[in-house]
């Protein structure tokens, strides 16, 4: 078991910048890759921004640019830097952990996730 925590969200202006910040404990070790997703009212949780094992980063073409992926291993903490914020930002924004395994012959993942941090952009 993989338990996380999310920490860093708040009220920002547009164009402002928030770093969320999530804490993991547990089987870290099983995890082969971390990410932030986000979901706003009335919207299907869509994916922000992800990073492997060997740090390999990969971003929605809405954040590109603007948000920034980031771990610290020696803390099991990963990061998500938030600049020029919009207001369609606003979301809830939770942390995720990907344990990729084989059950038997058919690759599965097992994923956790935080409970999610509120981030609003509003002036």
């Amino acid at each position: 078991q993989v338990q996380l925590v999310e920490s860093g969200g708040g009220l920002v202006q547009p164009g402002g910048s928030l770093r969320l910040s999530c804490a993991a404990s547990g089987r870290v070790f099983d995890i082969d890759s971390w990410g932030w997703y986000r979901q706003a009212p009335g919207n299907q949780r869509e994916l922000v921004a992800t990073i492997s094992s060997g740090g390999i980063t990969s971003y929605a073409v809405s954040v590109k640019g603007r948000f920034t992926i980031s771990r610290d291993n020696a803390k099991n903490q990963v990061h998500l830097q938030m600049n020029s914020l919009k207001s369609e930002d606003t979301a809830v924004y939770y942390c995720n952990a990907r344990d990729s395994f084989m059950a038997g012959i058919i690759p599965s993942v097992r994923d956790y996730w935080g409970q999610g941090t509120q981030v609003t952009v509003s002036s």
